[in-house]
């Protein structure tokens, strides 16, 4: 289990992480959120080691997370290869500072060369490549000694759709092997799609916290959707009732079910027939723009 307790980080007289607690358990993924200038990647290096927290500390099983013992694998979000060193010469390189042998670090940057599509590049010095191929080469020193925490920050950073969907298979991977994984990604569909548990950063205080389910559903709306028609939405101004018109569809924000259900009944009553309708969570990137502007 991953414990952080009043864990904070000052810069002079800036706050950049405020009295931070989390508690993730072993196997389980994070979603680390905020605005540039939240304290995400702050925390995250303050995890590293890269930088000394003010106070508080990090456990990992009830030990100091530096002293764990634990295989770590870490993707920052900016560039941190060698351009003028071959792909193949770097990624031996990390894989021995991992202590890994030479057969097994070979051995695993071919699988992952053909696994993220990009054996072609293997001689190629790092420079050479595209951004987004780039990317995959982090990706690949990252997962390369398959650690068994790992944290990943703006890991769709340069990827195009095609490449996004391969790493996101990669990710389900992992987190099918039972990996611990921090994801922080200004990407709400990617962190919705992956993450149990979600933690929003706003001026280094945490403003959202808990389970992606419990936290959409402490949130206090959802979103009745309806077919965006004239007449439907003659009804909804009638009944003084406020939606929004996106894709063709009018949504309309309620507190609770039964107030959808007045809604609809408003409808019958009317003797307006209504061709579908459904109802709809908040997403997590509603919760974001509300809580972290």
């Amino acid at each position: 289990m991953l414990e952080i307790k009043q864990l904070a980080k000052n810069f002079g007289d800036n706050q950049a992480v405020k009295s931070l607690n989390i508690t993730l358990p072993k196997g389980s993924v994070l979603g680390l959120l905020g605005r540039n200038g939240a304290g995400k990647t702050t925390t995250i290096k303050m995890m590293l080691g890269l930088l000394t927290p003010s106070s508080g500390e990090i456990q990992w099983n009830g030990k100091d997370f530096k002293d764990a013992k634990l295989s770590l694998g870490y993707l920052p979000e900016e560039r941190g290869l060698y351009p003028k060193s071959t792909v193949l010469d770097q990624l031996r390189y990390f894989g021995k500072l991992e202590g890994m042998t030479q057969k097994a670090v070979d051995q695993s940057i071919d699988y992952w060369l053909e696994r993220l599509q990009i054996t072609e590049y293997k001689n190629k010095k790092a420079g050479e490549l595209s951004k987004g191929n780039q990317q995959k080469i982090q990706i690949i020193a990252t997962l390369l000694h398959n650690p068994e925490f790992i944290i990943l920050d703006e890991p769709f950073s340069g990827l195009d759709p095609v490449n996004a969907n391969m790493l996101a298979s990669v990710i389900q991977e992992e987190m099918e092997k039972g990996k611990t994984v921090i994801f922080s990604s200004h990407r709400m569909d990617q962190v919705e799609a992956f993450c149990e548990y979600v933690c929003i950063l706003k001026h280094g205080d945490v403003v959202v916290q808990g389970s992606l389910k419990e936290v959409k559903q402490e949130y206090g709306f959802r979103n009745l959707i309806l077919e965006a028609t004239e007449e439907n939405e003659k009804c909804l101004a009638l009944l003084d009732v406020a939606f929004e018109q996106k894709l063709g569809d009018l949504y309309i924000k309620v507190t609770t079910d039964q107030e959808a259900l007045e809604i609809l009944q408003a409808f019958q009553d009317h003797s307006i027939s209504l061709r579908y309708f459904k109802m709809l969570e908040p997403t997590l990137n509603e919760i974001f723009i509300e809580r972290a502007k």
